[in-house]
């Protein structure tokens, strides 16, 4: 693997000491997988999901991607294996994804952290490719029902609460930063470019998203990431 040596570390966050793998150096060529990306530019809007920008989704037509993805999930296997005791998995969708939404522009849904699914063997795989000072990924407890993770079995009510919540929320709010008064920052990953975070769907987490970097949907210039999502077999 060419440029830096990997560098791999395996962080607990919250009370529940959640798993989040954290690898540096993680393609070893962060521009090739860039180049591959501005290929498949300008990405569509999402406009039936709560994604605040642009995502272009990975399919097997596209070669050099799709092996793009096929080499991570197996150079990732062995550090999800150990981290969330997972046997087997499959893929189950990846994009290439750059927020574009102004902080000013926000659904009151988009301002809070949110969750992927509530299967704690549905795992996301982000790839930090061009990264905006101060930018990142961080997770969260919420301060009135203490959860950090949604289960099928607190999803109905976290939802209920944090809608109500999200729905009073100021429209100049933006994206969050830090702890608020419904949420409490439990951990956080710094952007770097060609570093890979692997956690769980399941856990309450939030881009870090600064209000001055630049909203552009040109993978050139903007917040450039790739998104893998996988499911796990075989939980011990």
């Amino acid at each position: 693997m060419a440029g830096q040596p990997v560098r791999v570390e395996l962080r607990r966050f919250g009370v529940g000491q959640a798993p989040v793998v954290v690898i540096d150096g993680f393609s070893g060529n962060p521009e090739r997988v860039c180049n591959i990306a501005e290929a498949l530019a300008p990405f569509p809007a999402q406009h039936a999901s709560f994604y605040p920008g642009v995502r272009r989704n990975i399919v097997p037509a596209d070669a050099d991607a799709n092996h793009y993805v096929t080499e991570s999930c197996q150079r990732a296997a062995q550090f999800i294996a150990g981290a969330f005791d997972i046997d087997s998995f499959e893929l189950v969708e990846a994009s290439f994804s750059m927020v574009t939404t102004l902080p000013s522009n926000l659904l009151p849904v988009q301002r809070a952290p949110h969750f992927d699914s509530t299967d704690p063997n549905h795992i996301a795989l982000l790839h930090f490719l061009r990264v905006p000072e101060g930018s990142g990924t961080a997770f969260f407890r919420h301060r009135i029902t203490e959860i950090e993770q949604v289960t099928e079995a607190n999803v109905a009510r976290f939802v209920a609460v944090a809608a109500a919540q999200a729905a009073g929320l100021r429209p100049d709010t933006g994206y969050i930063q830090g702890s608020d008064e419904h949420f409490e920052q439990i951990g956080l990953v710094e952007a770097v470019a060609d570093r890979m975070l692997i956690y769980q769907g399941s856990l309450l987490h939030s881009g870090l998203i600064p209000p001055d970097m630049p909203f552009t949907s040109d993978p050139r210039a903007g917040r450039l990431t790739a998104n893998i999502f996988i499911r796990g077999h075989g939980r011990k």
